[in-house]
This record gives C-alpha cells, sequence and structure tokens, in this order.
C-alpha cells in the first residue's frame, strides 16, 4: 500500500496545513481518501497497532443485527460486498470491526474454532455491545458508521471515507468533487496517471440504503457544469468565467432535490460553451470537446450536455447524470450516444442557481442506461405531474419523419413502433402536422407553421441569454479587467451578435407570442391533448437519430447564426410538452477513422401532453420489462452481445 499526502495552502499572513486527504494504491487499485474524518474509534482496550508503519490502514466496518454472529454470517457478508460494490477489495479486511446493530448484546459464535484473523486480517474488532471474545478486542465508533469499506489512522483513531479513483478517459468531466460532508462539496485533490485525463472518487455503495425518504440512495451522479454547486465554481464551458466568480455559496433547488433524495455528485461534466450549440473540435476553443465512447470513438457526441451523455454512455460507474435542455440539449447526446435522455414538460423543476439559455425554454433532464433507474430517478425529482390511469391507445406516426423501412434504421424503428402498437393493442394513426396546421391554424396565424417558427427559437436564446448571461458577465470581468473583454468561443459569439443584429429586445416578446399560439394549438388542435385517464390523448413517435455520423476531425465553416426552421425536434420546445429519446438498436457504418465496421444508435423520441412525463416514464420502463426496449452498455456498441 502506498499513501501520498496532499495539499498544502498558504494565506498572506500564515501558512496553514490543510488535511486534503490522501492518495492510496491498494491491490492495484488508486483510492482517494477523504480529507474529512467521518468517524473516530475509541478502545476500551488497547489497540495494537505493531504491525503496521502507515499514517492510514483500510478497514471494513461490517454491521449486522444478528446476535449471533457466526463465520457463515461473516463469509456470506465478504462475497456480498465482493459481489455489490466495486469500491470494496479483499485487502479492506486489514482490519476488521464488527458492529452490532439489534437489541440487548450480542455474541460472537467462535464455535468450531473460527477465528477472524485470515491471510489479509491484521486487527478484528468487535463493538462493545458485543459479548467479549478471545480473537477481538472490544471497542466503538464515536458515530456510527454504515457498512463497507474505510480507512483509520492508527495514529488518531480518526475514520475516513473511501473513494475509488476512475480514469475520465472520455474527457466527460470538467471537475471530480467530493463532499465536505457539511451540505456542500470540494474539488477532488487527486489525480492519476493519464493523457489530458483527470480522476473521478466514487464513494462504496455499500455505504447507502434506498429508503421511502431517499429513493435514489447511492446513485452516483455527474452534472452539467451550468448547475451551481456550494463549494464549487461553474465554468459553463468557459474559462474566463470559472475564473472570474468565485466558489458558489449556494447549490439549486434542482440538484439540492436530487441530494435529498439520496444521489451522490462525483462531479461537474463538460458542456458547450453556455450550453448553445458548438461543434465538436471546430468551435471548441476554451475546452476540448468530450468523446462520444459509440462507433469508432471519433463521432460528435451531440450537445449542449455533451459530458453528462458522453460519461453515461462511457462509465458503468456513473449510475446518472445530469444535464439540461434548451433547444436539445438532452436529446441530443441521449440520441449520438444510444442512452436514455428526456426533456421534460416546461417547469418540472425550478432552475435558480443555473446558468441561463432562455428561461422560457430552459429545461433539466437525466441520462441513464436503463428504463428503471431512469424512470425511478424522474418520479423522484420531479415534484408535480399529470396522474393517469391507463396508458393512452393512440399514437400519433408522421410518414415523412421516418426512413424507409428498406433502409437499415428504418427497419429498426418499424420493427420498434409495431412492438410499442402491439404493446398498447393499438394502431398507429397517420398524421401531417403542416397540412393539419394548414387546417386548424388560429385566424391570426400564418398558414404555414414555419413561417409561424422559423426564428422563434433563434431569437428566444440569442437574444434572452445575451442580456441574462453575456452582458453582466462583459461587465464583470472589464471591472476587473482593465476593460477588456472575455473570450467566449465562436458559436454563442455569432448567436449573441445575430440577436441583436435581428433586433434584440425588441423581437423578443413577438418570438415569445408565436411560441405561444403554437402551445396553445398543439394542446387543443393538435396532438398534444389532456385526457383524464391516460393523462395524453396520445403519444407522437418521431425518430431521433437514425444511425448518423458527425465526424470530429472534418472542417466545418464557421458558425453565423442560431438554427433556424421547425422540425418534430421543436415540438416540445415550443408546445412545452415532454419528450423522451429511447435507444431503439444500432446500425453499421465503414468508419473513416479504424477502417472497420463500426456500430452508431438508432433513437426514438416519446412526446406528450404537458405534464404526461410520469406516464411516459412509466411506460418507457414497462416497455423495458416486456423486453421491447433494452437497457444499453457502455462502450464501441449499445449492445454487444449481438
Amino acid at each position: 500500500m502506498l499513501a501520498t499526502a496532499f495539499a498544502v495552502s498558504t494565506s498572506a499572513s500564515a501558512t496553514t496545513t490543510v488535511n486534503s486527504g490522501k492518495l492510496v494504491a491498494l491491490n492495484g487499485m488508486d483510492y482517494y481518501v477523504g480529507g474529512v474524518s467521518v468517524s473516530k474509534l475509541a478502545s476500551s482496550t488497547h489497540l495494537n497497532w505493531n504491525w503496521t508503519d502507515s499514517d492510514i490502514v483500510p478497514m471494513t466496518v461490517i454491521r449486522t443485527k444478528e446476535k449471533d454472529f457466526t463465520s457463515d454470517d461473516y463469509e456470506d457478508t465478504i462475497a456480498n460486498f465482493t459481489a455489490s460494490d466495486d469500491v470494496f477489495n479483499s485487502n479492506f479486511l486489514e482490519v476488521i470491526f464488527v458492529d452490532y446493530d439489534g437489541q440487548g448484546e450480542g455474541n460472537i459464535d467462535s464455535t468450531g474454532g473460527w477465528r477472524f484473523e485470515n491471510a489479509t486480517t491484521r486487527l478484528a474488532i468487535a463493538s462493545t455491545k458485543y459479548s467479549s471474545h478471545r480473537s477481538m478486542v472490544l471497542a466503538h465508533l464515536q458515530k456510527p458508521l454504515p457498512q463497507g469499506p474505510y480507512f483509520i489512522s492508527p495514529r488518531t483513531g480518526d475514520v475516513f471515507k473511501a473513494f475509488r479513483l476512475y480514469s475520465d478517459h472520455q474527457l466527460a468531466f470538467t471537475e471530480a468533487a467530493v463532499s465536505d460532508e457539511n451540505g456542500g462539496f470540494m474539488p477532488l485533490p487527486a489525480v492519476t496517471e493519464g493523457a489530458m485525463t483527470k480522476s473521478v472518487a466514487v464513494p462504496s455503495r455499500l455505504y447507502y440504503t434506498r429508503t421511502s425518504d431517499k429513493p435514489l440512495s447511492g446513485l452516483r451522479c455527474g452534472v452539467k457544469d451550468i448547475f451551481h454547486l456550494k463549494g464549487l465554481r461553474t465554468s459553463g464551458g468557459n474559462r474566463a468565467y470559472h475564473d472570474l466568480y468565485p466558489a458558489r455559496n449556494t447549490t439549486g433547488t434542482a440538484l439540492q432535490r436530487l441530494i435529498d433524495a439520496g444521489v451522490v455528485i462525483v462531479g461537474k461534466m463538460g458542456t458547450v460553451q453556455f450550453a448553445n450549440g458548438d461543434n465538436p473540435t471546430a468551435d471548441w476553443v476554451d475546452f476540448h470537446c468530450p468523446f462520444n465512447p459509440r462507433g469508432d470513438g471519433y463521432q460528435a457526441p451531440g450537445g449542449s450536455s455533451s459530458g453528462p451523455g458522453a460519461g453515461i454512455a462511457s462509465y458503468d460507474w456513473l449510475d446518472i447524470a445530469v444535464g439540461s435542455d434548451t433547444g436539445g440539449s438532452m436529446r441530443s447526446p441521449g440520441g449520438m450516444q444510444g442512452v436514455f435522455a428526456n426533456r421534460p414538460s416546461t417547469g418540472a423543476v425550478d432552475l435558480d442557481q443555473v446558468l441561463p439559455l432562455c428561461p422560457d425554454l430552459d429545461t433539466a433532464g437525466i441520462f441513464a442506461r436503463d428504463a428503471k433507474t431512469w424512470s425511478s430517478t424522474l418520479h423522484a425529482w420531479y415534484p408535480n405531474f399529470t396522474d393517469y390511469k391507463q396508458y393512452p391507445k393512440r399514437i400519433f406516426y408522421q410518414n415523412s419523419s421516418f426512413p424507409s423501412v428498406s433502409s437499415e434504421a428504418g427497419k429498426l424503428l418499424e420493427i420498434f413502433v409495431s412492438k410499442v402498437e402491439k404493446y398498447l393493442s393499438t394502431r398507429r394513426e397517420y398524421v401531417d402536422i403542416a397540412q393539419h396546421w394548414e387546417e386548424t391554424h388560429p385566424a391570426t396565424a400564418p398558414s404555414n407553421v414555419t413561417d409561424l417558427l422559423n426564428t422563434t427559437y433563434a431569437i428566444l436564446t440569442s437574444v434572452a441569454q445575451y442580456r441574462s448571461l453575456a452582458l453582466p458577465f462583459y461587465a464583470d470581468y472589464a471591472s476587473k479587467n482593465g476593460g477588456r473583454r472575455p473570450f467566449v468561443n465562436p458559436g454563442p459569439l455569432a448567436r449573441w451578435s445575430w440577436g441583436q443584429e435581428n433586433g434584440g429586445d425588441s423581437v423578443y416578446d413577438i418570438a415569445l407570442r408565436n411560441k405561444t399560439i403554437f402551445r396553445d394549438w398543439w394542446k387543443s388542435e393538435g396532438y398534444g391533448k389532456a385526457n383524464e385517464d391516460t393523462c395524453s390523448e396520445g403519444i407522437y413517435l418521431y425518430p431521433y437519430t437514425k444511425g448518423e455520423r458527425q465526424y470530429r476531425n472534418v472542417y466545418l465553416d464557421a458558425p453565423t447564426a442560431p438554427p433556424m426552421g421547425f422540425m418534430d425536434g421543436r415540438i416540445s420546445n415550443m408546445a412545452d410538452v415532454p419528450d423522451f429519446v429511447v435507444p431503439v438498436g444500432e446500425i453499421s457504418y465503414n468508419s473513416t477513422v479504424s477502417l472497420m465496421t463500426e456500430y452508431m444508435p438508432v433513437t426514438m423520441s416519446f412526446v406528450a401532453a404537458r405534464g404526461c412525463d410520469f406516464m411516459l416514464a412509466s411506460l418507457i420502463q414497462d416497455l423495458e420489462v416486456a423486453g421491447i426496449v433494452k437497457p444499453v452498455s457502455t462502450g464501441s456498441k449499445m449492445y454487444p452481445r449481438h
């Protein structure tokens, strides 16, 4: 075992030693030993530490309600730890602490002559609620701890959490973090070897137990770096912004709700600058674009929640990730990387303490690799959504949205839609949104829906972010840097400029009114009508990705304007309705990078009436139970066994 101490901080008046934890190599794995003590071992008898000269020693805490703790109980417990936790390994048995959590006095059963000592164990300790045992010493923890692996200081008795360090080889994270054990976070002061990579620390899964109060307890989560977390800086993908503003003193409502439900946040993750629309490599100047693991590994990850999407598609040790969606920022990474991703109904959760793109459009969603985890997270996170008694019996299907069934992607999508039809005991209804709008649109609106909405999204986002983020950022930076202006990537800079050149604040209300016209039509005459029994009258299906490729090494023209037009992906933005992206399959292509046959994701979007998020989440989870939707794996293929 190798232990390396970390930081010393200095101030103008004095030098202060700060315990920032240690880096430990144990059984071929790298660990971070938290700098914050979570308990202390107090002994009623003398503990013999003469067998070690290390200042930190691995320890396993076993909590049991068994009054008579036997050798079989011990072996079963360790086997369960090994099978269920990626942080635990047998070297943590160097010190064992058995804590009786039952009523009365417990007994360590020594029948059969078994002893805790083995090739690994050097010191076995039992809590003082046990009767004395010849092979163990009695002691107690000043603060009870969950079971699992820890580190203990022989000198002080302080106990620290064990965090396994994983390499962020996909550059999904901007900053790893650990809890300060006081309601906030601190940057992880640990690195391991790797080209341009950071280390991310994850705590033992054994520390956490799901309860009704904490239904998401222990889920490891990364967060897009536009959400403020107490104790950490926010970058928004911009170096000047990160350096200008200090660590935040507040965690926003959205993340706090997840933390209160038991989610464990392990770091900040990459974002297109200020959640706009940069293309990888070409427009990513301040930060490097995260890597999409699918296919040949050099395809765009989608934006703007590229880091959270890449992390979920790459790392088994990460369970969920939080992103935002204003115009497709959840759905695009979900589609390009073949993971579950949602844009919720607008207003699903408060977005205070989040860098804004457009408050009238901004939402927050979750990435996951399976529908069960995804659905349970959404149900615990969003506070109020419409109830339902059964699933809708109508499927709205627009032919022009789907590729030909003779294509590889078209076949996959057709098979999937047919299975959903069978599951819901219904048949799709063919619709044409443009024609239906032309026949039923409000008298005061243009007869072509694209004429109404062509520039709506562009104006709302470019104008709103310029006034809510760019202007105060410019002013704050100038005041501290002699009037200088900070660097901004080409994408957001072009969008802000376009917004000001095309009317600025004077056209914002017009764009918002156009959005409202479409929203009201969609829920009254369109395909987003509410229903008392099914929440939504029907479900609109459209393909989100069809196995598209976007190589990272392609030279692109400089950005000049925000995206224009109206398409399926804009429905949820304009109508404030949920749009859930679900993996369907993957199709082959001949990679110009690997010169091999590789595979890219095909995904489907489910759209329902506003407030019907729980209905969609439950339906997709039930489709997974039925085998119609399948969990995805990490790495180059979503379904590596196929």
